[in-house]
């Protein structure tokens, strides 16, 4: 059998015709019908709806109609709606690269019309009657409707078979729609939102308050797990709510992030938020999130992709750290922390009431808060946690040790690295007793009512209870005091370089060009990590030094999640990823071990020193550190009371 080509005839080169050409674009403007209702959505927002109703049939796949209460387009203006590239959002190059609506491109429109049958009602203000457009015949003709626009959409790929077939079935599409408006409902809690599905409301949200509107979306059971987020600096705000570690979920269906009100995916932002919950989170759970950010228009490009989910920013590592600082500060603070700094402590009752009151009185909008003024996210609750110790007004932790920390790192705080390992190395390392003399304890708590109280036992050498106002708290103690201890070294570590083992034998490892240009390029940063890594050949890199601290790891592995990090990020935050896998491992190996007896004193000592630990509520692989066990609990354990 011959199976070689025929030979090529050349074909004349032709202008192709609009239905085609506007079909080719509904190709990436339409992928479903969520991509429908997204777009059509878009528009019913940018002309200012206050209510929005989405009827579906069959998943959409039948019948898609969204209707609005917004301005309405004039009848003079109906059939150039149709057209490709017409849109009332955009005039100039200027106004592209600071878009402010929903909807810019002019394309959504038409590209539906080209693969379905659409018709569009409308009624501006002041008209006698609404108008109808058909799409496939141009007949104008009169219709009944108030203020506002309805779209039509059957049929959807009817004249495109082919793109049918790869639709999923109609539970499968209308959870897509669903997940569509769900995004914009979010964004505009001023906008009422309602979905019909074969004649039967499935969903509806009305116009509420920020708070309200997240709690009917995602429910109350995320918001009573979650912190708020708050950050600003100069043009770049991130406000929004994040889920605490434990709260953390096997699916990422609870992700949402948005820039300046439009729903975005982006793969730096995200970066950017996994690593505030790097050593928080356990194995490959997923944290809950939804975050606002508010930049310029000018400072980022949102004419990135047709369907508008990705944009592109003019800093990109600017965006990745605040975002990440801004999680990480809200996720610093422990529950125990958290309790203490709720305290009614006399001293500072008023400054505390002076911040809660004016988080009360801020009735911002959630998509457009005012200059100077916290979201309206920024409730009661997360005024508590701004009043918390560690906090400052860019969502990070402050760069100086603060005075309530100095009490569990007492003069270990200016020991250097290879110090303090050697402190807290070992197979059985005593349990450090902070000094009682230096500080007071967090939130002037009276002796007793400490937040995770008084020990009270030792269950096989594994387990610390303690009596508590609410109950019983079940410390792991190996868990807790690693924790302790990571903290502590990544206090300490500062700018020291990581103590580094030269190795007898070199390790070497295939690597890609990119590998040997990071390596080549960041040697010196290599080095103050505690690896020595240069090219052997194109091919091959050996590794000459490793960590001291990590003598049975996998180098390897090591230097390439290293490499990697170097590559896509700036060296400071790889260097800092770097140091705190190390840190972590060494903190691991310094904590107290399972099956050794603490007296009540060194029982006391962890207690207090978790209460004034970040992210004490987990260790550094992510599992929790303690358990609370309310009277209530404890009283149902035994049918008390019934």
């Amino acid at each position: 059998m011959d199976l070689s080509s025929p030979p090529t005839q050349r074909r004349a080169i032709r202008e192709l015709p609009d239905e085609l050409i506007s079909q080719i674009a509904a190709g990436e403007v339409v992928e479903r019908p969520a991509s429908v209702v997204r777009e059509l959505v878009d528009n019913a927002l940018d002309a200012g709806a206050s209510q929005i109703n989405v009827k579906l049939m069959a998943g959409g796949v039948r019948a898609i109609v969204v209707e609005d209460d917004g301005l309405g387009i004039p009848v003079e203006e109906l059939p150039l709606a149709l057209k490709r590239h017409a849109t009332s959002k955009i005039r100039s190059l200027e106004e592209l690269e600071s878009v402010a609506t929903m909807g810019f491109r002019g394309e959504a429109l038409a590209a539906i019309a080209s693969v379905a049958e659409m018709a569009i009602a409308t009624r501006c203000e002041g008209a006698p009657h609404a108008n109808r457009l058909d799409a496939r015949s141009g007949e104008l003709s009169p219709a009944a409707r108030s203020r506002g626009t309805s779209v039509e959409v059957r049929e959807l790929f009817f004249s495109t078979p082919a793109r049918r077939k790869f639709l999923k079935t109609d539970a499968t599409e209308l959870a897509h729609c669903l997940e569509a408006v769900r995004r914009h409902a979010l964004a505009r809690p001023d906008v009422g939102f309602a979905i019909w599905h074969e004649g039967k409301l499935v969903e509806q949200w009305r116009a509420a308050g920020a708070e309200q509107r997240l709690k009917d979306v995602l429910g109350e059971e995320f918001f009573a797990a979650s912190r708020a987020v708050f950050s600003e600096a100069g043009p770049l705000r991130v406000f929004g709510r994040a889920g605490l570690p434990e709260a953390a979920r096997s699916r990422s269906d609870m992700q949402y992030v948005y820039v300046n009100g439009r729903y975005v995916r982006d793969k730096l932002i995200a970066h950017g938020i996994r690593s505030a919950y790097e050593d928080v989170l356990h194995g490959n759970r997923q944290p809950s999130y939804v975050l606002f950010i508010e930049i310029a228009p000018d400072r980022v490009d949102v004419n990135v992709h047709p369907t508008k989910i990705e944009v592109r920013f003019r800093d990109g590592r600017e965006i990745h750290q605040r975002v990440r600082y801004a999680v990480q500060g809200a996720l610093a603070i422990s529950r125990s922390a958290e309790e203490a700094a709720a305290a009614p402590a006399p001293e500072a009752a008023p400054e505390a009431a002076g911040v809660l009151s004016a988080a009360h009185s801020s009735s911002v909008s959630l998509g457009r808060p005012g200059p100077g003024n916290p979201p309206a996210w920024f409730n009661a609750a997360s005024a508590q946690e701004r009043a918390a110790p560690g906090y400052v007004g860019n969502g990070s932790l402050s760069g100086a040790t603060p005075s309530w920390r100095s009490h569990s790192q007492g003069s270990q705080a200016s020991l250097g690295l290879a110090e303090v390992a050697a402190l807290y190395g070992g197979a059985s390392p005593a349990l450090p007793l902070p000094p009682r003399a230096e500080a007071p304890a967090p939130a002037q708590l009276p002796g007793g009512d400490w937040p995770l109280g008084r020990a009270i036992a030792q269950i096989q050498g594994v387990y610390v209870l303690a009596e508590n106002a609410q109950g019983l708290v079940i410390v792991d103690m190996h868990a807790a005091h690693e924790r302790v201890v990571y903290e502590r070294l990544k206090s300490s570590l500062g700018e020291a370089a990581i103590e580094s083992q030269p190795l007898l034998i070199p390790v070497t490892f295939a690597a890609t060009a990119a590998e040997i240009a990071t390596a080549e390029a960041q040697g010196q940063t290599l080095i103050r990590l505690g690896l020595d890594v240069a090219p052997l050949s194109a091919k091959v890199l050996a590794v000459r030094a490793r960590p001291a601290a990590l003598a049975g790891g996998d180098v390897v592995e090591l230097v390439r999640g290293v490499l990697a990090e170097l590559a896509q990020f700036d060296a400071s935050h790889a260097i800092e990823r770097a140091q705190h896998e190390i840190l972590a491992t060494m903190a691991c190996h310094g904590a107290v071990r399972a099956n050794r007896q603490l007296s009540l004193d060194e029982m006391n000592a962890l207690l207090r020193d978790m209460e004034r630990t970040e992210r004490a509520d987990q260790c550094n692989h992510g599992r929790p550190t303690w358990r609370q066990l309310s009277m209530r609990e404890l009283d149902a354990l035994f049918l008390r009371g019934r």
